[in-house]
């Protein structure tokens, strides 16, 4: 069996990894360091210069060192005022410490609603784009869903970093079933050797066909929101109603999510829009791809079509593609095999 780059997949395939949980925080102090400068006493001082007070009393008439002091306690109020700074504070002054209190970390629970806050703001606003925002879907709405196919086919032919489809709904309704239960999975994206002396062609074994040596892996997580804000999703979803939500898929890197977790920038990301599925039973999908990510438009492609075959569990998913996917979400570290993952992945159903 070709060999595989996987360092570690089976710590994200047990159910209790650290990297299925919610990211640790740390939560740190920061210390301004001007408060450690050292103050001398006072007294201290006095006792050092009182010979040169006494002299300087005498000089200008004055019967003590207090008397001297009261003669110019306007101007040291003034100097004192002028220069006090935080680390040497005017006498009366407001503590630093009382004016700024310090905000202790935020509990864990506090954490994750503000987390949740986030992502309902970031949903809510332009997290997710309508399907009015690619298309005018009134009039689409007129078309037969062939022409809508062509139409949607045609709006991003001419974007080189997009992926697009159109989606019967009762296949979508069967993976989104399946993907609500199985939010998360890994998918390998199949690297072939290059010949040393074309690197542009692929290596061959001696029967004629390509070489396949190893693999990238891909971590995939589900998320369903609310119609996107806007759409007509959003007016006329309720009871009776396929219309309900707007699902995204983002793929990302297995090495950089297991170094980055939840901060791990994504290099695909797809929607499937449903504001068409009640009269014209199609979900509408377009995807992104990040440029410079490491993953072409073709590769990113591949991931795509790879979700249907994994998650129609009716469908194209009857048999051991879905059962890989719901092992992996058990946490089933004996029985799943990525070796066997990369069998069925390069399997034509």
């Amino acid at each position: 069996m070709a060999s595989v780059r996987l360092q570690g997949f089976q710590s994200l395939l047990r159910g209790q990894s650290r990297l299925l949980r919610n990211p640790q925080r740390r939560w740190a102090q920061v210390h301004d360091v001007r408060f450690l400068a050292s103050h001398h006493d006072p007294k201290h001082v006095l006792d050092k210069y009182r010979s040169k007070l006494d002299q300087k009393a005498k000089q200008e008439g004055h019967q003590s060192i207090e008397s001297l002091k009261d003669a110019y306690s306007e101007k040291i109020q003034d100097l004192r005022h002028k220069a006090a700074t935080v680390v040497t504070p005017e006498t009366g002054a407001p503590s630093l410490n009382k004016a700024v209190p310090e905000t202790p970390p935020p509990s864990r629970n506090q954490s994750s609603t503000a987390q949740a806050a986030r992502a309902a703001t970031s949903d809510s606003s332009s997290g997710v784009k309508p399907l009015d925002s690619f298309v005018n879907v009134e009039k689409v709405r007129d078309l037969p869903p062939k022409e809508i196919e062509a139409l949607w086919r045609l709006r991003h032919a001419n974007n080189p970093t997009s992926i697009c489809a159109v989606i019967p709904l009762e296949t979508y309704q069967r993976i989104a079933e399946a993907a609500r239960q199985n939010p998360q999975f890994i998918l390998p994206l199949p690297r072939q050797q290059t010949d040393p002396e074309c690197p542009d062609q692929p290596q061959q074994t001696p029967d004629g066909a390509a070489a396949t040596t190893n693999a990238d892996i891909h971590f995939l997580q589900w998320a369903f929101h609310p119609p996107a804000e806007g759409s007509s999703s959003a007016a006329q979803a309720g009871t009776g109603t396929a219309n309900t939500h707007t699902s995204t898929v983002i793929f990302t890197g297995l090495g950089a999510y297991k170094i980055h977790g939840s901060f791990a920038q994504p290099h695909t990301t797809i929607t499937h829009h449903l504001d068409l599925a009640d009269d014209k039973g199609l979900v509408l999908m377009h995807g992104q791809v990040m440029p410079d990510s490491g993953v072409s438009t073709t590769e990113a492609t591949w991931l795509v079509s790879c979700v249907q075959r994994f998650y129609d569990f009716e469908g194209q998913a009857s048999g051991r593609k879905g059962e890989l996917v719901r092992m992996f979400t058990r946490g089933d570290v004996e029985n799943f095999k990525v070796e066997e993952l990369m069998e069925e992945t390069e399997k034509v159903d």
